[in-house]
């Protein structure tokens, strides 16, 4: 300790902490004394602070006489008592000396207490304008900063905490990995080890199963009851069906009021799913259903034709959901046109006008949502330079089926009003050719429209009728057929759908598709090395329109096969709807739905077209019992006798067969000429 902290005065202390200051000092100095008695106690180094306080104990010393000091001492002695014998417990009995350390600790901290005091200076009124000066004679800071200080150069052992005190579970997992880490993988216990992780994988696994089975079967007791609580929150009343005196009394009132058809069809829905315990006796399964159609078509304003017709594609509860997807309308979509920008540059700038967008999904890398927009998103200088085009989701979904390749000569039989054909000719990077056809002169002037404002240079605009394409143009790598349909699956956008819709309409449709798909087939090069590919596609959800099509195209085109399209999502085409039997590969087609996928209803279907091949001639074998084919059309016996159509006979059932396609096309047929059958 140098000279100068010697003489320097110490902090004045207050008058409140003078008592405690002097019994911790006290009772210091007689532990201090019990231990100089003993040869193994420790020296201990003096700070600053205890020097300072040993000043002050001599001085009041001669004040105050050695009975009180002992007295006060005793009393803090018996104070801490119970505080001892806590610190003994946890020490486990130790000697004394970290009792004496311990106690020492206590009376440093006692002593280490130091006051700062603010000094104001007093000055007249009018002599100092400025703002008050506060001198600091010992801030906190620096308080902290000696007491750092001190607990560096001496630290007792009651301030480390015991290793362990109480064994956790922690402990033993440190074992566990200690004893883990000893146990080393080794060419000699991997087997043994590979075969205990996989017996636990297993066991994991069945575990699982049954979880999943014990939560499944909980489902179900918690639908049965929730069911049962709504069967008692029905008023109290069991839902029956409305007599025929109770329509007739509707109908005269005119019509049935909002809320109870709704109420009406959620009590139908919810006995056809439970049929056999919350029927009303004497009612069959048939009345709820007509019941059930009769509100669908008076609430969302169908005809019973249409309704029934969509109504069958799926089961009730789905059904519904259908109708009510069809009243909202689907997200605003845009194709970004990679031919003049990418889909970053184009979010950026329309976030930058004020558009809030977001892309489509995963399963396009060209398509952005739009959710609001500030400026009208059909007029903005972006969509007049041809940096997009406001297309649906599910228009993008057969350009991608089809997959065209760069270089490749590509037809689009109906393609106005040209968001598919300028797809194609983005993804061919205005490589090779694309030829677009439509009917419909009139639309082909925004189909041009659309081509040049996008920079299409590849696309070749043309319009005729579809069935004739095979005759005038053929020998094309893939072809794409959105053949013309009834809009059932678009019916957000054209309401119309739902009341002028017929049996007669589905059926001319239905023939008209079965004709383009035909020639769609064979105006394909099968000898294409990169194509050979058609994609029918429409915008209906019916199967009169696109299952019954599609296996009608394979019965007549046997060179013709299903393949996968390429799509990642949809459901399965059917392969089974009432009572008619389609090829099985028809599930690899695809279906999409507005409450399902939340954007139009579609359908897809991929080809491919090979090349047609002749009947191989098999030998004809003298065995009894087989048969070979010769030729087309052709079989023979083992005798060798060629069973085959006698043309002769057949000729007058063909000629009138032939009449009757030329009166069905409006032309007239030539007159009918005898001929004997034995000619």
């Amino acid at each position: 300790m140098g000279h100068r902290a010697k003489n320097k005065q110490p902090a004045p202390q207050p008058l409140d902490v003078k008592q405690a200051a002097i019994s911790p000092k006290k009772l210091g100095k007689r532990k201090a004394e019990l231990s100089d008695d003993k040869s193994d106690s420790r020296p201990v180094k003096k700070t600053k602070d205890q020097a300072k306080s040993k000043q002050k104990g001599n001085k009041k010393k001669k004040e105050n006489s050695e009975d009180e000091a002992s007295a006060n001492g005793w009393e803090d002695v018996a104070d801490n008592a119970e505080l001892k014998a806590h610190a003994k417990s946890l020490f486990n009995n130790s000697d004394h000396e970290e009792s004496d350390n311990f106690d020492m600790d206590e009376t440093n901290e006692c002593v280490n207490y130091r006051v700062s005091i603010n000094v104001m200076p007093i000055a007249r009124s009018g002599e100092l304008r400025g703002p008050v000066q506060a001198f600091d004679f010992g801030s906190d800071a620096e308080e902290d900063q000696s007491q750092l200080i001190t607990g560096k150069t001496k630290k007792s052992k009651q301030s480390e905490r015991p290793t362990k005190i109480i064994p956790t579970a922690s402990d033993d997992s440190d074992s566990s990995d200690n004893s883990d880490e000893e146990e080393r993988i080794t060419m000699a216990n991997m087997a043994a080890r590979s075969k205990v992780l996989d017996e636990k994988a297993a066991a994991e696994a069945a575990l699982d199963a049954e979880e999943m089975q014990q939560a499944a079967f909980n489902e179900e007791e918690d639908d049965d009851f929730d069911m049962d609580e709504d069967e008692e929150e029905t008023d109290g009343e069991p839902f029956r069906l409305p007599t025929a005196e109770e329509k007739d009394t509707e109908s005269k009132a005119g019509g049935p009021d909002v809320h109870v058809v709704q109420r009406r069809m959620r009590e139908c829905v919810r006995v056809l799913g439970k049929f056999r315990r919350l029927a009303e006796k004497g009612r069959s399964r048939s009345e709820y259903i007509s019941q059930l159609l009769s509100d669908v078509s008076s609430y969302y304003g169908y005809n019973d034709f249409l309704a029934e017709k969509l109504f069958q594609l799926f089961p009730v509860t789905e059904a519904i959901e259908f109708f009510e997807a069809n009243e909202v309308s689907r997200p605003v979509t845009i194709r970004t046109n990679t031919l003049r920008t990418r889909r970053r540059d184009l979010a950026q700038a329309l976030i930058n006008r004020g558009v809030n967008l977001e892309p489509i999904g995963k399963w396009t890398n060209v398509g952005l949502q739009v959710f609001e927009s500030s400026v009208p998103i059909g007029a903005t200088p972006e969509y007049l330079a041809g940096h997009y085009m406001l297309q649906a989701a599910s228009s993008f979904l057969p350009v991608i089926a089809l997959s065209p390749q760069p270089n490749e000569r590509v037809l689009d039989m109906a393609s106005a009003p040209g968001g598919k054909t300028t797809h194609i000719a983005a993804l061919l990077q205005n490589t090779g050719v694309v030829f677009a056809n439509d009917a419909n002169k009139t639309r082909t002037k925004s189909l041009s429209a659309n081509i040049h404002r996008l920079g299409c240079k590849n696309v070749v605009v043309c319009s005729y009728d579809g069935r004739e394409f095979p005759k005038v143009i053929g020998g094309f790598d893939r072809v794409l057929l959105d053949a013309p349909c009834s809009g059932t699956g678009v019916i957000s956008k054209d309401p119309s759908v739902k009341v002028n819709k017929s049996e007669r309409d589905f059926t001319l449709l239905a023939h008209l598709q079965k004709q383009l798909i035909l020639c769609a087939i064979d105006s394909v090069s099968p000898d294409s090395k990169t194509g050979g590919y058609v994609v029918y596609s429409t915008c209906s959800v019916t199967v009169d329109e696109n299952e019954s099509v599609v296996d009608y195209a394979l019965r007549k085109r046997p060179n013709a096969k299903l393949v996968d399209t390429g799509l990642e999502f949809g459901r399965e085409g059917y392969t089974k709807y009432r009572g008619k039997i389609f090829n099985p590969s028809l599930s690899l087609t695809r279906r999409f739905y507005p409450h399902v996928h939340n954007m139009d209803g579609f359908y897809v279907a991929k080809f491919k077209v090979e090349k047609r091949g002749k009947a191989p001639k098999a030998a004809v074998k003298s065995e009894v019992g087989l048969v070979g084919i010769e030729e087309e059309g052709e079989q023979v016996t083992a005798e060798g006798e060629i069973i085959a159509f006698d043309e002769g006979e057949d000729r007058p059932y063909l000629e009138e067969a032939k009449r009757r396609r030329m009166k069905a096309k409006g032309l007239r047929p030539p007159p009918r000429t005898t001929i004997k059958a034995g000619a």
